[in-house]
């Protein structure tokens, strides 16, 4: 499989301190046509399955906002989820919520081999890469989730999720809700416990650095106006949360 499954790597050239690394594994929703929409017709591949709708946009204004590095995905997660290890059933879906993936269908070791190779594998290469250059930093990872799942209203705005390591989420959630146009929850509408935090806790939990993962409904981040303005929010938030971890030794 050749580069064109690389990630997408976007320098900053003034890297704030401690740095910022960005990351946002479910970015795409592009399926290369050597696989045939695997099998699906496009509209599915518009839906929150294929992609974390908005959550590229936020990212990479994030990136503008607190001079960080950003890597993402350019592929649909439902060819290789860059958030599972290759040994999960969610890296190569054959069902996801509703929608059964005929592509992911009987996958051979071969074949799964090929694509954790080819999207997976640079994808680590390059967070490793980055975070290589600094003796420690900070890491949020940028995803979105859909208002309805399984037929059922979700009415969280933003989830704080992490891992082992709280510091990052703590002076997030102690932050005044004035200070934020939206209603923050913790681990909400995923948890460690659902597998959604592979990234964290194997490359910043591994290496120290403090971390979290945004969850942010997708229709509030549904245009480009709503992405940059929630992502100056979040700049602002972060922000603070960091400068409080640097005055308390924590970074």
């Amino acid at each position: 499989m050749p580069d064109l499954y690389a990630p997408l790597i976007e320098r900053t050239t003034h890297p704030a301190k401690p740095p910022v690394l960005l990351v946002c594994e479910h970015a795409s929703n592009h399926i290369p046509p050597a696989f045939a929409n695997l099998g699906l017709p496009q509209s599915t591949l518009q839906t929150h399955i294929a992609w974390d709708p908005g959550a590229q946009g936020v990212a990479r204004a994030l990136r503008a906002a607190l001079n960080a590095d950003l890597v993402a995905s350019t592929v649909s997660r439902l060819l290789y989820d860059c958030n599972r290890p290759p040994e999960s059933p969610g890296a190569m879906p054959e069902t996801s919520e509703i929608y059964e993936i005929p592509g992911n269908k009987a996958l051979t070791a071969a074949q799964r081999a090929a694509r954790t190779a080819a999207i997976y594998t640079p994808f680590r290469a390059a967070l490793a890469a980055l975070m290589d250059q600094h003796p420690t930093g900070i890491m949020v990872t940028v995803h979105s989730f859909t208002p309805i799942y399984h037929g059922q209203p979700r009415r969280c705005e933003i989830g704080v999720l992490h891992d082992t390591d709280t510091r990052l989420a703590d002076a997030l959630l102690a932050q005044p809700p004035a200070e934020f146009p939206h209603k923050l929850e913790r681990n909400v509408p995923y948890s460690a416990s659902d597998g959604v935090t592979h990234t964290l806790k194997t490359t910043a939990v591994a290496r120290g650095w403090p971390n979290v993962m945004l969850e942010i409904r997708n229709d509030l981040i549904a245009t480009a106006p709503q992405q940059h303005t929630m992502a100056l929010a979040l700049a602002q938030l972060l922000t603070k949360a960091i400068k409080t971890l640097k005055e308390a030794g924590n970074v």
